[in-house]
């Protein structure tokens, strides 16, 4: 199926997007059904009800399909555990798939990291296939009290003040913490961040954090932030060091408090979501990596990883490999600074090897002020990948809102990005009717600590 949209520096994209196309019309007259399920914590599933060919028409398009689906359904909700329910042949290959030296061995092993569980792979029979079990968790958007809004960023965290919904307090401080391994140092500016902004406070009624990273019942799984520390110390240390820090404050201060922790994705779709007042949100931050948070349409969140980033969209099997899953086709390669350094050759744009890629991104962007008509393609390629990827997303959440974030869609860039996808969209999916947002003053007035503050709702 040919896109209607030309990716003009990557003649070879194969969106997912359009397979999915491909494969209904292909089995709208015969085909088996097959439901593509993950388990996570809680005994919560996530199931993809869809149809591949009989068996024996295209065995290979049905592998290569399914795998797709699988590896998309699992880095977007999460889950120690795969349900193939419908097909013997596809369920025997992605098993192999995810086994102990298996092609996706790196998915197991962070998800058992994630889940502190045995990943497995398991078949059943369509008629005891799983549901998708409804998740959608009240948080945010809560203002009343007197509360405290944690942001840690990479290089800097960012800490308010909040009474009943106005900043009487905030700072940005720099810090370092992926270049130190004690975690006694992440403890302390953590809970430094937290003793300053109660002093601006008469009470502290709840503290929200927003951290890079993947969280489970308040509690850190796997971050970049403590890339430096042992696995000892973080499982000893790190896990709790939100909840430890509170719970100093609280003894400090006399009495309880508490706190709640999300990532920093879905804070910030949160802070999105209450800045455009829409719900059914997917924020997308494409800078050093790609980033998602989501908020339903109730105006939650939903408990998912959304880690984008390892989300396929790119159904060639030649596109450039991920190196740290060692997967093809996967959105940081499309939704970073990785994919303009990616196209930078095709638009006949030397970068020196020497740059760091951020220095990279910022020659491109740079050459775009200039008009340069190579620095041009590649952002419409990139707004093409987003559209084709936006309608892929759609297929797992259910979207009516994206809003755009990161270095990569700053000035110039960010719109050719959306003009670009909402011309995908509206040629190629009429039927969707999904609004993309680029963030101006007004989205900003909400920043990511005072999201942040809004996290827990006190009764």
């Amino acid at each position: 199926m040919k896109c209607k949209v030309e990716a003009i520096l990557d003649k070879d994209f194969e969106p997912i997007s359009l397979k999915i196309k491909e494969m209904k019309e292909r089995t709208k007259d015969r085909g088996q059904d097959i439901v593509i399920a993950v388990e996570r914590s809680n005994n919560l599933v996530y199931a993809y009800k869809t149809r591949i060919l009989e068996s024996g028409i295209d065995d290979k398009f049905n592998y290569d399909f399914v795998s797709r689906i699988v590896k998309t359904i699992l880095w977007i909700a999460g889950g120690f555990k795969i349900i193939i329910s419908g097909s013997k042949e596809v369920y025997e290959k992605i098993k192999e798939d995810y086994k102990v030296g298996g092609v996706r061995e790196f998915d197991t092993n962070f998800m058992e990291g994630v889940y502190e569980r045995k990943f497995e792979v398991v078949y059943t029979d369509l008629e005891k296939a799983p549901e998708t079990s409804k998740t959608s968790i009240s948080i945010g958007r809560h203002l009343e009290g007197s509360r405290i809004g944690f942001d840690a960023g990479g290089s800097d965290r960012k800490v308010s003040a909040v009474k009943d919904g106005k900043s009487v307090y905030s700072e940005e401080v720099i810090w370092a913490p992926k270049l130190n391994s004690n975690p006694k140092y992440h403890f302390d500016e953590i809970y430094q961040a937290f003793k300053t902004a109660a002093e601006k406070l008469e009470k502290v009624d709840a503290i929200g954090v927003s951290t890079a990273g993947v969280c489970i019942d308040n509690k850190i799984m796997v971050a970049s932030l403590f890339i430096k520390v042992s696995k000892e110390d973080f499982d000893k240390y790190v896990k709790t060091i939100y909840l430890d820090a509170a719970h100093k404050l609280s003894q400090e201060l006399g009495y309880p408090i508490p706190i709640q922790v999300a990532n920093d994705g879905d804070v910030t779709a949160l802070a999105g979501a209450m800045n455009l007042n829409v719900n059914s949100l997917l924020g997308i931050a494409m800078g050093t990596s790609e980033a998602g948070g989501y908020i339903d349409n109730e105006g939650n969140i939903t408990g998912y990883l959304n880690e984008l980033a390892f989300v396929p969209i790119d159904f060639n099997k030649n596109a450039m490999v991920d190196e740290w899953s060692g997967d093809f086709g996967c959105g940081v390669k499309y939704f970073s600074q990785d994919a303009v350094i990616k196209l930078a050759p095709a638009a006949k744009i030397e970068l020196e090897e020497n740059l760091t890629p951020a220095e990279k991104l910022k020659v491109v962007q740079d050459l775009l002020k200039e008009n340069n008509i190579g620095a041009k393609k590649i952002y419409e390629t990139i707004g093409v990948y987003l559209g084709y990827g936006i309608a892929y997303y759609h297929e797992f959440y259910n979207l009516a809102h994206v809003l755009l974030m990161g270095r990569v869609t700053s000035g110039m860039g960010g719109e050719i990005i959306t003009e670009k996808a909402r011309e995908v969209l509206e040629k190629e999916f009429p039927e969707l009717n999904i609004q993309i947002h680029l963030p101006d003053e007004s989205s900003r007035r909400v920043g990511q600590s005072l999201a942040a503050a809004s996290l827990f709702e006190v009764e």
